[in-house]
């Protein structure tokens, strides 16, 4: 490198963006992910002794660390490494890596690491192109990818990689790095006279959303766009930063009370069948940066709760929004949200699943009842004991069905489940009424001594 060259170099680190000035130099640096490089962990453990000799598949949100580990990986690393983007690179440039990968362990022995970005964004003819070399240990590949690798990565790498998932920035993690591009005198701005007012913090953090970059983007921005007062201070307020990022803050703490609330008249809308404020209230929680899984998993909830047996296919469409947005996460992800939740806004509803609370009730107040000897499993003990004797076979009998005894004696003829007249139940009430009735009667021919028609009399 001339001087040239050198002089360059110093000045594009000058210049870089924010968040590229801030990246950790060292592992202590690093803040999250502590599952992963906190002292003692495999991977710690494995990056500090250049002891990484297997593949690795970085996965996560954008702005979690993933490029960091990969580029401290190759710090840490005697082993030649090589960086490129699957966005840039294509199979020309990989077949480059790869002879100059050949070459060196020909000439000098040295081993080589190759750090793919975005390794999800080469189809399968580029990815299987880097294969036979990962299997040879000719390439020890880090990847790194915002998708599933499970669905965006062949399987044969997969098989050959470990998995290491990343997960997002927690709120207090995030207010440390803040701090440091703060403090810091050489990279961040610590040698400027910047007055961060604490309604601003709070806001620069939820606007990151668990990302690191957005985080110091939005703290860079409000910066950049702020002229010093009279006495040369740079005021960063909450206007500041809402008129910086276009992004006006939220009464929403994931932790009080607007965020109860707001769950609160969310499920509400949905129970009660009003799609529009379910929209709304769903559209405040996501602006405001709530974890759209928590938002889900209520909805899964609300199905069973709210929907039941009226619609079946509440469950079911819950359950696949919740799949959909492990698969595809945000933005897009808010698709599969929202039309879960109309779907279950607009369903027949039916808390008749709430008979579970009786029986549990029930069991609790007077204990649990004995099972009926022919219920019993009569494959160990029915010579014995008789276990299972007397069980009538459902399907022997016309329309499959057939009364008998499947309560304790005493609490024969109790009904935990009540179905609604509601959508689905609608049909169960006709065949479970049809059923109960033929059970009164035979319990009926029990009371009064007559050997019942079918059943354990």
């Amino acid at each position: 490198m001339d001087l040239f060259d050198h002089a360059l170099k110093q000045r594009m680190e000058r210049e870089a963006p924010l968040a590229e000035r801030m990246r950790p130099r060292t592992l202590e640096e690093v803040v999250g992910q502590e599952h992963l490089i906190s002292p003692g962990k495999p991977l710690r453990r494995a990056i500090e002794a250049d002891r990484l000799f297997s593949s690795i598949i970085f996965f996560g949100p954008p702005g979690t660390g993933k490029t960091t580990l990969a580029r401290l990986i190759a710090l840490y690393t005697k082993a030649h490494f090589e960086s490129i983007s699957a966005v840039l690179a294509g199979v020309a440039e990989l077949r480059r890596v790869i002879y100059d990968a050949q070459e060196r362990r020909k000439l000098y022995q040295q081993r080589t690491i190759l750090f793919v970005d975005e390794v999800h964004r080469w189809n399968k003819a580029q990815q299987d192109a880097l294969l036979p070399h990962v299997e040879n240990g000719l390439i020890t590949l880090i990847g790194a990818t915002t998708g599933n690798p499970y669905f965006d990565v062949i399987a044969p790498l997969v098989s050959r990689s470990r998995i290491f998932e990343m997960k997002p920035l927690e709120d207090a993690q995030l207010v440390i790095l803040l701090e440091r591009a703060m403090k810091d005198e050489v990279h961040g701005y610590g040698l400027q006279k910047i007055a961060l007012a604490e309604d601003a913090a709070a806001h620069l953090v939820r606007l990151a959303g668990g990302d690191a970059r957005n985080l110091y983007n939005a703290l860079e921005l409000s910066v950049d766009s702020t002229p010093p007062d009279e006495d040369g201070q740079i005021n960063i307020t909450l206007e500041v930063v809402e008129d910086a990022v276009q992004h006006r803050s939220l009464i929403y703490d994931r932790d009080g009370d607007a965020h109860y609330d707001t769950i609160s008249a969310f499920i509400k809308s949905v129970r009660g069948s009003d799609p529009d404020a379910a929209l709304y209230w769903l559209a405040k929680m996501l602006v405001a940066g709530e974890d759209p899984r928590f938002i889900l998993r209520r909805l899964i909830v609300l199905a069973s709760e709210d929907i039941g047996l009226a619609d079946p296919q509440g469950m079911v469409v819950a359950s696949a929004a919740a799949q959909a947005f492990e698969y595809i996460g945000l933005p897009e992800g808010v698709y599969p949200i929202a039309e879960a939740t109309l779907y279950l806004a607009t369903a027949p509803k039916s808390n008749s699943a709430g008979g579970f609370f009786e029986a549990r009730q029930l069991i609790e107040e007077e204990g649990a009842g004995p099972v009926p000897t022919h219920l019993m499993d009569g494959s160990r003990d029915k010579r014995g004991l008789g276990h299972g004797k007397g069980y009538q076979y459902p399907h022997s009998f016309d329309g499959h069905f057939t009364p008998q005894q499947y309560l304790p004696e005493a609490l024969e003829g109790r009904h935990f489940y009540q179905p609604s007249d509601q959508g689905y139940e609608q049909e169960i009430i006709e065949r479970l009424s049809a059923w109960r009735r033929q059970k009164e009667a035979w319990l009926e021919e029990r009371r009064k001594g007559i050997k019942p028609t079918g059943g354990n009399g």
